[in-house]
């Protein structure tokens, strides 16, 4: 049998060809001019959103003075562009040997806002940089303290984690390979220049490296709300690895049962849990004062 086509049903229905059937694009187009005619019309103007640069995985936008300061005095670090008004690069601190390397071009702070987004808190000065590679749990320092951190995801609380353990001369932060956030300008502002203070080591396997490093002498010692003793109540010792858990879930398991000690942080008000960034630095304090 022969299908008849449905305006072909429309038409000896009514008598009349059907109406022509629109693209999708040409009434969203149209649908937008009507909204911009009511807009005008009862005196509304739509605001535009500021353009915002993406970050690509071979170059990345730093802001904040201390981020950008901190970029520029690593070694390690390739800076491409910084991206300042004058009165934050007299801020910087800088001299002239230090910006040799560096391209400068003056912005206004509208300018800076296009190209981070006006949310974010540049005081003026944008670099663009390459991202550090991450380093292999072989690139270890001599240290006697470092902090693993077991799948957080939140790069504001990493960034954050890693300021307290500059602040609490940690040798490195260890992160895994998978669900850890990559380097970006949110989390180098969040660090607050420690980003490019302290080695960012990366692992494939955590239970691994946390074997890894009891064999090279550091105790490991995994933060958990059901921890056995209290931080306080841990021995002194010659190495302290730190591990945290991620946001809401905490340590996983297989880390629970490779962990040396799994203590708990006694809150005695009437909150009984912080943000993992906060523990990290009432953890990191306590662990500096067990070093022997």
């Amino acid at each position: 049998m022969k299908r008849t086509h449905k305006n072909q049903v429309v038409e000896s229905m009514t008598g009349k060809p059907p109406p022509k059937q629109m693209s999708d694009k040409h009434n969203r187009f149209h649908a937008e001019k009507r909204r911009a005619r009511r807009d005008a019309a009862s005196g509304q103007v739509k605001r535009q959103r500021p353009r915002v640069d993406r970050e690509s995985k071979s170059e990345l936008l730093f802001y904040g003075l201390h981020t950008v300061r901190s970029a520029i005095l690593n070694p390690d670090r390739k800076c491409y562009t910084l991206y300042a008004t004058q009165n934050a690069l007299g801020r910087l601190e800088l001299d002239d040997s230090q910006l040799e390397t560096v391209a400068f071009e003056e912005k206004s702070p509208r300018e800076l806002d296009r190209m981070v987004g006006s949310d974010a808190v540049h005081q003026g000065a944008v670099l663009l940089v390459a991202p550090l590679e991450a380093k292999p749990l072989t690139a270890l320092s001599h240290t006697s303290l470092v902090l693993i951190l077991d799948q957080v995801t939140d790069p504001h609380n990493v960034g954050a984690i890693m300021r307290s353990a500059v602040a609490m001369d940690a040798g490195a932060v260890i992160t895994t390979s998978r669900y850890s956030p990559v380097e970006s300008g949110v989390l180098a502002k969040s660090a607050s220049g420690a980003l490019d203070l302290i080695n960012h080591i990366e692992v494939r396997n955590l239970a691994e490296a946390l074997e890894t490093l009891s064999q090279a002498g550091f105790t490991t010692v995994g933060l958990d709300s059901e921890g056995e003793d209290a931080i306080e109540a841990l021995p002194d010792q010659s190495k302290i690895a730190l591990v945290l858990g991620s946001e809401g879930k905490g340590l996983r398991q297989k880390t629970r049962q490779t962990c040396d000690h799994l203590v708990r942080l006694d809150m005695p008000g009437r909150i009984k849990s912080l943000n993992v960034s906060n523990a990290a630095a009432l953890a990191l304090y306590v662990a500096r004062r067990k070093l022997g």
